[in-house]
């Protein structure tokens, strides 16, 4: 059955033509699989999904993605953390068009950020407010591969607040901003090394659409609220109602963490 997938031109140049031809023909792509961004059940027979694909110095790993979530593209990583994923798209070795490299399935266990805005109602307004969550543990810049996790920690170093409540605003962290341009979320913000201008701690492969109201809330306070879990915490919520309750569970396991930062452009 043919799929609803989304395929780039540059996906397409790195395995070929003739491979490109049978993913969209449904010969070898899945129907139902995780998406390497927010870790969530995909269907590809039944929604928009991007076909992503992960490359080192000599492998090369087809993953899938829903489109809401990442676009279609070339992800450069080391080659180390495509070790292990040994089963091809096919189930066996089949070769990928073009560059000649095994494509094996299934995705690489790289972290990935994941960011959901919704509003959310604190102290009876609504507050636009994002929602960050890796893909898989995040280790210190330069560590070696421990197994833990040093998400949260990292980001309580920069003045992040732990939270076991969303009763209240979190306090601002200063030197982070949220960049919004033309109603499109594009970046997240830190302060740059030595005091120099601020760099992306997490930037858009493209542009994520936001709501009306939140671009509205977001004018209105000139701040944004950001969340923090670990890789499963929280999950991809399909309405605000429902991402509430995922935030309210993961504070009171003592697995959040959040600051106000303000808003960047319009």
């Amino acid at each position: 059955m043919p799929r609803m997938l989304d395929l780039s031109d540059e996906v397409r140049a790195e395995i070929g033509d003739e491979e490109a031809d049978r993913l969209l023909a449904g010969e070898n792509a899945p129907g139902a699989y995780d998406c390497t961004s927010c870790r969530t059940p995909g269907d590809s027979e039944r929604e928009r999904t991007s076909t992503v694909l992960f490359v080192g110095d000599e492998t090369a790993v087809l993953a899938f993605a829903h489109s809401s979530c990442l676009p279609s593209q070339i992800v450069e990583v080391a080659e180390e953390q495509l070790q292990g994923a040994v089963r091809s798209i096919t189930g066996g070795t089949g070769e990928a068009g073009g560059a000649g490299r095994t494509v094996p399935d299934p995705a690489p266990e790289q972290a990935v950020l994941g960011v959901t805005s919704g509003l959310v109602l604190i102290e009876n307004e609504l507050q636009p407010a994002l929602v960050v969550e890796p893909t898989g543990p995040i280790a210190r810049p330069g560590a070696a591969p421990s197994g833990g996790d040093d998400f949260l920690p990292l980001l309580i170093e920069q003045g992040f607040t732990p939270l076991t409540s969303l009763a209240g605003v979190p306090p601002t962290v200063h030197g982070w901003s949220v960049l919004l341009a033309m109603g499109q979320l594009h970046a997240i913000l830190q302060p740059g090394t030595g005091g120099g201008p601020q760099v992306a701690w997490w930037q858009a492969h493209q542009p994520l659409q936001v709501t009306e109201g939140w671009r509205a809330a977001a004018n209105k306070l000139q701040t944004v609220l950001l969340f923090a879990a670990p890789a499963g915490a929280i999950g991809r919520q399909p309405r605000e109602d429902l991402l509430r309750d995922a935030l309210d569970l993961t504070a009171s396991r003592g697995q959040l963490v959040g600051c106000a930062m303000p808003l960047a452009g319009t």
